[in-house]
């Protein structure tokens, strides 16, 4: 059996046994989630489904991380966002349960503790392991060289926004936890053409877990990622991106999380310039569509079937 299947099966197994020990545990603190009133009204019933589901995700996950990297050290850079990220998620969550509303951590707040994770990894990267500003272009097939401030910027950039994207798609049942499992395949792939040991087992062990969240988090879910999960998936997104210099190609395999993010923006924007008319009938973009008439299930299975596709484009372009 190869490593990247052995880690895979692991971390899969590992990721049952934590979502069967965390679920209940959620239930017995009463950590609900707390759907907002200008939602969908279908999505009213879910009030009280038990949310920091992203809990089992970073334990189970940590818990192969740690073995691995013994013997692969490189796993601990990649793993720097995905926990930081998701400890940020963490703390914004049990704000939002204590408040027992959706107002967590203040965005500035959010943005400093982010930022100062990306720096931490940013500095680790560049200074400690000196691993380069090359990024690799997609459809040129070649790799820029970027200025140390140029990559910095753009770095940083990608690091807070791709969690920030992953957050905001997180929605519907399941749609998040797929799009992650479909573009983390993806790295995992390019990982193991470029023999990169590490990044095979960082993704291969993100699968995994993700891949037992599914089967907890898919309609009708009995638990959600919270910002815990979703910010730490983003993170785990963009690291596996950084360090395999793929960052660009999240522009193309990253598009719904892209499409989400620009829409909430758009919205905001309509919203201040029209004196309170709507673009969207609510935003993020999934919302519209379920406000539009098509079923939760309907949207999340064409949105992870796009990223699919576009995968399958990023892998020959």
């Amino acid at each position: 059996m190869n490593i990247q299947m052995l880690v895979l099966i692991c971390s899969y197994i590992l990721g049952i046994i934590a979502n069967m020990i965390i679920l209940p545990y959620l239930k017995k603190v009463k950590a609900g989630q707390v759907v907002r009133d200008d939602g969908p009204k279908s999505h009213l019933k879910k009030a009280g489904t038990p949310t920091m589901g992203g809990i089992a995700i970073l334990i189970s996950s940590l818990v192969m991380l740690a073995i691995a990297a013994f013997y692969y050290p490189m796993i601990g850079l990649v793993a720097i966002p995905f926990v930081g990220f998701g400890l940020i998620g963490m703390i914004d969550d049990i704000k939002k349960l204590k408040k027992s509303n959706t107002d967590g951590l203040s965005p500035i707040k959010k943005i400093i503790l982010l930022f100062f994770v990306s720096s931490l990894f940013i500095i680790l990267y560049l200074i400690v392991l000196n691993l380069g500003t090359d990024t690799l272009m997609p459809f040129l097939k070649q790799h820029i060289l970027l200025s140390t401030g140029t990559f910095v910027i753009f770095t940083m950039f990608i690091l807070i926004g791709t969690s920030n994207a992953i957050n905001l798609t997180d929605g519907l049942d399941g749609l998040a936890t797929g799009i992650v499992i479909i573009i983390m395949g993806f790295f995992t792939v390019i990982a193991i053409k470029n023999n990169n040991q590490e990044m095979v087992i960082f993704g291969s062990t993100i699968i995994g877990t993700c891949s037992a969240f599914l089967l907890f988090n898919i309609q009708p879910a009995k638990m959600f990622l919270g910002d815990t999960g979703s910010l730490a998936l983003g993170g785990a997104i963009a690291s596996i991106a950084i360090i395999l210099k793929m960052p660009m190609y999240l522009g193309v395999i990253a598009l719904i999380p892209v499409i989400e993010t620009i829409s909430v923006a758009l919205q905001v924007i309509y919203f201040k310039l029209t004196k309170g008319k709507r673009l969207f009938k609510m935003a993020p973009y999934h919302h519209h569509l379920e406000l539009s008439g098509l079923k939760e299930n309907t949207i999340v299975i064409i949105f992870w079937g796009i990223t699919a596709a576009l995968c399958i484009l990023a892998y020959f372009i």
